[in-house]
């Protein structure tokens, strides 16, 4: 060890930063710590804290009054108030809001877990989201799970050990279990669901009514027209998705019209898997005269690539996509949706939760939330019929 101590004193003598004198040696056998004393020559040393004793001081008060003042405490006089606020701000006071969230076992956090942030509608909802939670005070932490099950389990755990006052969830395509989020409820943090939502009974949804919305979406082509109609969607245990299906199946029941397992393609509702749902069509013995897709991005893509083999949108096959996103607005013809009301959702979200965690509502009493959509018919659609 001694060849070792000589190495650090030549080391510290070369770049003249330190010396062995600023610093005690600890010596184990498996490591070397080196635990400093001082900081380095000519940095000004760190200013001392300001704290509610030295306002109490300096106005010749309380410290209990100077904490109520601070916490603008009704019993505190306005006058009083002025002055303790007024010397705070020249002393550079900064409120210790971790120790009292820490005294109050709350952290003023809200989590919030989504499977992408990369989507309008997202978007969308974490900005109502955001909007509520800010204006009560609330900051928001925001992690992806990335559509990866295992990658939402070890988002969860860290918003828990990160003592999150209540929890906003969207959950991943193939989540298939909520035990993650046992955790939650039991030590009484509120979970409340989006858009994505699980059947459990255990925790709150908020959600659209997804299976009229498709039977709107599919009722819309048939009654332009169509016959033949394909539905692109995604596998998984998503009840939204399933919903959607469920929707479709139902108008094609009351038109008359068979329900043919190859008018099913499932993928990642991707852009590029929207390609892939056109050349399907395309390879069908007989090609789909109306396409009812899940997202709008999919739906954009397949478009494009039919127009792009010739196929005449509406003319040919028409379709319908689901979000209403802009890029409904930017494909040509323009892309018929459903509008689905994410702003809103956002609101409606943090809304609750918030209410909840403040004791105006109980959240566990209510176990469904449902939001209006509406069907926004667009040229991608719209026939000539008759």
């Amino acid at each position: 060890m001694k060849n070792v101590t000589d190495c650090i004193h030549i080391i510290f003598q070369h770049l003249h930063i330190f010396t062995l004198s600023h610093c005690w040696l600890y010596r184990t056998p498996l490591h070397i710590l080196l635990i400093f004393k001082h900081d380095r020559p000519g940095m000004k040393p760190k200013k001392k804290e300001v704290t509610i004793y030295d306002i109490a001081a300096k106005l010749k008060i309380s410290v209990a009054t100077v904490s109520r003042a601070l916490r603008d405490h009704p019993a505190v006089n306005a006058r009083t108030k002025k002055k303790i606020f007024e010397v705070a701000e020249a002393y550079g006071y900064q409120t210790n809001h971790f120790a009292r969230n820490l005294r109050q076992q709350k952290t003023g956090a809200i989590g919030l877990v989504v499977p992408h942030l990369n989507s309008y509608f997202m978007a969308t909802v974490i900005s109502g989201i955001e909007r509520v939670a800010n204006q009560a005070g609330y900051n928001l932490l925001i992690s992806q799970s990335s559509e990866s099950p295992e990658r939402e389990v070890e988002v969860v755990k860290t918003m828990f050990n990160n003592r999150v006052d209540g929890l906003l969830v969207s959950l991943a395509y193939a989540t298939e279990s909520l035990q993650h989020f046992e955790r939650f409820s039991n030590k009484n943090i509120p979970v409340m669901f989006f858009d994505r939502v699980f059947e459990s009974g255990a925790f709150t949804n908020l959600r659209i009514d997804n299976v009229k919305a498709g039977y709107d979406a599919t009722k819309h082509l048939l009654e332009s027209g169509c016959k033949n109609i394909l539905h692109v969607s995604v596998s998984g245990t998503q009840s939204i998705y399933r919903d959607r299906y469920n929707g479709y199946a139902m108008a094609l029941q009351e038109f008359g019209m068979p329900l043919k397992p190859e008018n099913i393609f499932i993928c990642d509702l991707t852009f590029d898997s929207g390609k892939a749902a056109a050349e399907y069509a395309l390879s069908l013995p007989k090609l789909p005269d109306g396409i009812f897709v899940a997202n709008d991005n999919c739906a954009s893509g397949c478009l494009i690539a039919l127009k792009q083999k010739g196929i005449r949108i509406p003319e040919d096959v028409a379709i319908v996509g689901f979000n209403n996103d802009p890029v409904c607005m930017i494909v040509e013809p323009n892309l018929s949706s459903i509008q689905y009301p994410g702003y809103e959702m956002g609101e409606m979200a943090a809304r609750n939760l918030i209410n909840h965690l403040s004791g105006d509502e109980n959240l566990m009493l209510t176990q469904s939330i449902t939001l209006r959509s509406d069907l926004i018919a667009r040229a991608s659609s719209q026939r000539q019929t008759g």
